[in-house]
Order: structure tokens, then sequence, then C-alpha cells
């Protein structure tokens, strides 16, 4: 395995890690993670001075170690979830091991962290998710009461790399959250005061391994009226699921890239790794934490920011195997099939707008920063010349007139270097189109090829293949008229047709080092039209 660096805190909207054992996290979920290393919590508001209230009641909090005497070394703190104190928070401390705050009348929220004086011999964390302050109150944390969370594989000699224990306590419709991540194996945990509401409590507890031929991801969630004390987890092989990311390079770049894996739901440390192009990297998770996102950002140049494509919220399975493929080819439009996406294409009042990824990988990945040499996008309506626009790839803006008309949109990018040099890809849709009311979607199509090739691009010469074709976009959603596909063995000078059956279009490819270019001509059911050209698509060898 790669070497490993000790995570440092970092927030979840980070797109993705440098190089060393942290957090990615896109911009789906934020969450602000600070200063916790070797065991220092932290909840997820400020301290803030606690305003002058005829009901505040002082708060007495006393630390024990795990020898029952007073300890200095301690960070507590106290968030307001509901009532008078809902936006209350503070970070009590007294060298004396004994402090008191005065606060307003509410639900709280307390954590508290404990450290040894010894740092082998661990950090202990103390979590009161239901602190109802209607009088003065004094609570007690005690390092006695808790006890080790223990989550590991089985593998004997897989070292550890790092791990994050997170709670939610929620109340009156509000939720409260803290903390704490660690860089040594050595924490024990435990629920403090009584029980909250059934189901008001939410816990994470996630552990990241480092193995021989593979690395862990092990994370457990727990819903209950109760903070954990506790955590003992130990999978076999046999109930943990295989996640493998593979790095391809068709275009024979040099450097390395970083792959990254976490839980989708919810917050987590994640982990990173190095991973050169032509390799892949193997992970093996847990079911029980649900989905699980995976990145790539590939290799870069200096001052040039890498590429990055990601995979999220997939499902696995117990004993079976997820492989996702980055940055390969077939290189061409893709559409995000996830409900509530941006559309690819949008009219509003007079403005026509196209978003789509032209060079989006043979899985669909849609990349961060596309390489490409140029791309230019125009717009016709009814046959006359709106504007032509040059950029980024699949981006474009038009100002048109409210009445309908026919209009033609088509975007082109060429791209590739090394041996892909000469890629190109066009679309070229036709639809109608009028000013309405409110924002319409264009009825936009795209038609992905997915052949089988190998991590540099290329497939066996002069053999019979079979490429799984699937249509996206509005064809997908109303249905397909008609769908011709054509390929192409000389740069798309002459052109064959390729029959479709069962979705896969079947042809011959050239000899050793020859190219196949790919042509799709699709109608949806309404009419609308896509003409899809992906030159030198791929090569033989």
């Amino acid at each position: 395995m790669n070497d490993h660096t000790t995570p440092q805190s970092v927030p979840r909207s980070t797109l993705r890690p440098t190089p060393r054992r942290t957090t990615r996290r896109s911009a789906l979920r934020t969450l602000a993670l600070a200063g916790v290393l070797a065991g220092t919590s932290l909840s997820t508001l400020n301290p803030t001075a606690v305003a002058a209230d005829p009901e505040t009641y002082a708060l007495t909090i006393r630390h024990l170690d795990r020898a029952g005497t007073a300890t200095s070394g301690y960070r507590t703190n106290v968030t307001g979830i509901s009532g008078p104190g809902a936006d209350a928070s503070a970070a009590p401390y007294d060298e004396s091991g004994t402090v008191t705050v005065r606060l307003p009348k509410g639900r709280y929220l307390l954590d508290s962290t404990l450290q040894a004086a010894d740092p082998a011999a661990g950090t202990d964390w103390v979590v009161q998710p239901r602190l109802d302050l209607d009088r003065d109150t004094a609570v007690t944390i005690d390092a006695r009461t808790t006890a080790p969370v223990n989550v590991r594989p089985q593998e004997t000699g897989a070292r550890y790399l790092h791990s994050m224990a997170f709670v939610e306590a929620t109340h009156e419709g509000t939720t409260r959250s803290a903390n704490i991540m660690m860089a040594s194996d050595a924490l024990r945990v435990a629920h403090l005061g009584p029980a909250a509401e059934s189901g008001s409590v939410k816990e994470w507890i996630d552990t990241y391994w480092s193995g021989e031929r593979a690395d862990y991801a092990l994370g457990y969630t727990f819903t209950s009226d109760r903070a954990l004390t506790g955590l003992v987890r130990n999978p076999a092989p046999a109930a943990l699921a295989t996640v493998k990311v593979r790095a391809a390079d068709p275009s024979g770049a040099t450097g390395t890239g970083f792959v990254d894996i976490q839980p989708s739901a919810g917050p987590t440390v994640g982990l990173s790794q190095s991973l050169a192009p032509l390799a892949t990297a193997t992970f093996l998770v847990t079911p029980e934490r649900g989905r699980w996102d995976v990145g790539y950002a590939g290799p870069a140049a200096p001052e040039t920011p890498p590429n990055r494509y990601s995979a999220n919220g997939f499902a696995v399975r117990a004993g079976a195997t997820t492989t996702h493929t980055f940055d390969n080819a077939v290189f061409g439009p893709s559409l995000d099939p996830a409900p509530g996406a941006r559309p690819a294409g949008l009219r509003t009042g007079d403005t026509l707008a196209l978003d789509i990824p032209l060079l989006a990988d043979g899985e669909g990945h849609a990349p961060s920063a596309p390489r490409f040499h140029a791309a230019t996008t125009t717009l016709h309506r009814d046959g006359v010349l709106i504007g032509t626009r040059n950029g980024a790839p699949g981006r474009a803006e038009f100002t048109t007139t409210p009445g309908r008309a026919a209009y033609k949109l088509t975007a082109t990018a060429t791209h590739g270097s090394g041996p892909t040099a000469g890629g190109r890809v066009t679309a070229s849709w036709t639809f109608t189109s009028a000013a309405a009311s409110r924002p319409a979607e264009l009825p936009l199509s795209t038609v992905r090829f997915a052949p089988a090739l190998a991590l540099d691009g290329t497939a066996p010469a002069g053999t019979l293949v079979r490429v799984p074709v699937t249509v996206g976009g509005a064809a997908d959603r109303t249905g397909v008229r008609s769908l011709v596909v054509s390929m192409s063995t000389d740069g798309g000078t002459t052109w064959t047709k390729a029959p479709v059956i069962d979705g896969q279009a079947g042809f011959r490819t050239p000899g050793p080092g020859g190219t196949v270019s790919l042509r799709a001509e699709l109608t949806d059911t309404a009419g609308n039209t896509l003409t899809q050209t992906q030159r030198n698509a791929f090569r033989t060898r």
C-alpha cells in the first residue's frame, strides 16, 4: 500500500483531498470540522457570550480522570438546542477541573473530551445529548464511565490511520452536533445523563485502516435515545463490500493522481491515497454505513488544476465488488440523472443556456477541469446563425427572440494528446422552442458508448466487439423513435452502420494501432433530434 499521513481536520465542502490521508466532500453537505487532532472535540457552534436574562441558571461541571481525581486536561462544549438558550453555546474552562457557567433555560447538548497525561493512554469522550437546564445544575464528567471503541478489521497487521465519532441531538425540530477526530485508536466513549426522546440521538463512528492488499473504511451508524458507551466491531472479510477504483490514462500522461472514499451520508473524515494511472485501488467497506462516494483526481502539471471525477451515492453489498473506472475513453456528453439536477439546456425568457459536460469519461463521470484544445458552441434559429461562443466545452449562453422557432444547437470540443491526439466530440441538437412564463428545460438527449477498454483506452485489434449504447435525457424520458449507430476506422471520412441489438452496437475493430470513431443519429418521439459524433473515440492494440 502507499504511505499514509496523519489526517488534518477539513471542511466537508472541500472538493478533493490534498496528497494526504484526509477527506474530500462535495458541496452537497457542509460541516465545519476544526482543531480535532488527538482527541480535541468541537461543537458545531462557535462559543458566544450569553446575554443577560432574568431566567439563567448556573451550570457547574466537574471533570474527573480515569483515576477519579480532578483533571485540567479537558475541553467541554455546551450547545443550546431548544428553549430560550437555543442559540447559546459555551466552552467553559477552569484549571481546577471544576467550572461554572450561567446559561439561559433550555435543552443543551454537552460533550467533553478528557485527555490523559500520557497520550498513549488515549482519549475519553463523554456526551450528554439531553441536558435540561431549568434550575442550577451540577454535572460530573467521569472518565471512569467510558468504554473502548474497538472498530477494526480482522486482518493481522492492518495499520490504523484515523477515525471520527459524530453525534447529533434533536429536540423540537432543531439539531445540534459535536464530533471528535482521532489520530490514535485509543478512544473511549460514554453516554451521560438521562435518556433523550426515542430516535432523537444519532451517532456515527468511522475508522480507517491500511492493509496489505486493501484499505479499510469501517463505519457504523446508530439511532437511539442515548449516546454510545463503547463500541466493538471487528467485521469478518465476508461481511465487507469491495470497492475498486481504477485510474485510466488513454493519453499516456505521467505523474500520480489521488483517490478518495467516504460514506455518502453524514459527516466523515474519509480516506485518500495516491494512485498512479493504470493502477487500481481496493477498499473494503461496511455496508452498514449505507451508500458510499468515491473520487479521483488525475495527474496534473505544475500550476495546473487536477481533473477531478466523482461517483456518489452508490450502494454496496457484503461479499460483492463495485468497480469505478475514471478518466477512460469513450469521452463524450453526459447528463446528470440525479433527481433535481440542473438541466443541461434551459430557456429563460429570451435566453437559451447550455451547460453539459461534453467530455465526460467512458462511465459518464463529469470532469472538473476537462482537457481540451478548442471548444465552440453555435446556435441557429430557423436556419439563421444567432451566435458562436468559444470557451469551456458544452457551456454557452445565447439571446434570441420570443416567438416559437426551430433551433439547432451544436457543441464541439477537440481533446487528446499523445496516443489520443485528434479526438473530437460534436453534439448537434434540433428542437422547437418559444419564450414561456417560467424557465423551461430544453429537450436535449445524449448517447453514451461504453466499450470494454483497457486502462490505456485501447481494445483488441481485429476482434468483434459489443459496445453498450445508453440513451439519456429527453429521449430516455419520452421514448426513442429511431436510433442509428455508425462506426468509422478512417477518422470519420467514411462510415459503416453498426446494428444495435439488445442495447449493444456490434462491429469488428481495425488492425493494431487503428482508431474507431462513433456516431449516433437519434430522434425522440417528439421529433427532437441528436447527431453525436466522437472522432477517434478509442484505439486498438
